[in-house]
């Protein structure tokens, strides 16, 4: 093994090589520069289909592999052995999963198949994003892991949401029929420096809207929730999963819930920007209430998050400020 290490519910844990699928996405950039600077030899297999690929600035220590995990690896990744995978892959914001519908749900399939069938053959464990998007909108508050959801099947969030269900009950079917070492990790919303600014969530939309001096839009009236886990949080609690041998699931979020127009308010003075809050139609089943009871996390991972969300949003604000200056692009002055 590496000498790269991580500290999860209290034990040592050490990753000499490491499968990163969905490595160029936003959360997995996090993750896998995380990893390297441990020490672990980190490899990213993405396909590119909802990022760009930034391999002038790939941490030292992660190769990267351009191919669609729905299909079997190439060689040599194929008969490499890895002591732990993290299976991300898959379009995460509702633009891109509304536009890649059929690949969404392939992802959670297919792509959760090659990565179980190949977690068999290393006898590795793997640690499955799964998402707070399987509890659909939520009739119990906060959510608990043991609560079934509120899921429109045939809705058009649907793919996002079945994918990820369906991808749980294959990898505890694994686990139960072939002993698969899993870790299945719920993620509430996050967040964070490094999110496209066209990615449609409401974080980077909100910031980009007031940096540029524009109207910050909100779908319906704005008192539907959100609990905001900024990036290093949740990639804290990723690697807590991965050291641990707990199956799950188990949420990982920050059990801080906020009305969306208040994020809106909050990012509006961070930017320093003198725009108005407009309110558009509400979107098809868009969860009301969005908050995570993380017990287990703390009782068995020993994880719980430790940024608040001013200080991230501060942080995210900042970074988004720098990306659009050097593109460019128009922000709005401090008022």
């Amino acid at each position: 093994m590496a000498e790269g290490a991580t500290r999860a519910g209290g034990a040592q844990t050490r990753f000499g090589r490491a499968l990163v699928t969905g490595g160029e996405g936003f959360l997995g950039r996090h993750l896998c520069a995380t990893l390297a600077a441990a020490g672990t030899q980190v490899v990213c297999v993405d396909n590119l289909s909802t990022s760009a690929p930034r391999f002038a600035d790939l941490p030292r220590g992660v190769q990267f592999v351009e191919h669609d995990i729905t299909a079997p690896l190439p060689q040599p990744w194929a008969d490499t052995d890895f002591d732990v995978i993290f299976h991300l892959a898959s379009p995460a914001s509702p633009p891109d999963y509304l536009r890649l519908p059929l690949a969404t749900l392939r992802a959670g399939a297919q792509g959760t198949t090659t990565v179980l069938d190949l977690a068999d053959r290393c006898r590795s464990r793997v640690v499955l994003a799964s998402t707070s998007e399987v509890y659909g909108d939520p009739l119990e508050h906060p959510q608990r892991e043991s609560y079934w959801g509120n899921v429109n099947p045939i809705g058009p969030r649907s793919v996002y949401d079945e994918a990820k269900r369906y991808a749980e009950a294959l990898a505890f079917a694994y686990h139960r029929d072939h002993g698969t070492d899993i870790g299945v990790a719920r993620i509430f919303n996050t967040y964070g420096p490094g999110m496209r600014p066209d990615d449609g969530r409401a974080v980077p939309t909100f910031c980009r809207q007031a940096l540029g001096g524009l109207p910050l839009t909100v779908a319906g009236d704005g008192t539907q929730t959100r609990s905001l886990c900024y990036v290093d949080d949740t990639v804290a609690g990723l690697i807590a999963m991965a050291g641990s041998r707990v199956s799950g699931p188990v949420n990982i979020g920050n059990p801080v819930e906020l009305p969306v127009r208040e994020i809106a308010e909050i990012i509006r003075d961070l930017a320093g920007a003198d725009v108005p809050i407009e309110h558009h139609p509400a979107v098809t089943d868009d969860p009301q209430r969005r908050c995570p009871d993380i017990s287990e996390a703390r009782d068995h991972l020993g994880w719980a998050p430790t940024v608040s969300h001013l200080d991230g949003l501060s942080a995210t604000v900042d970074w988004f400020r720098e990306v659009l200056r050097a593109a460019d692009v128009p922000t709005a002055q401090a008022t």
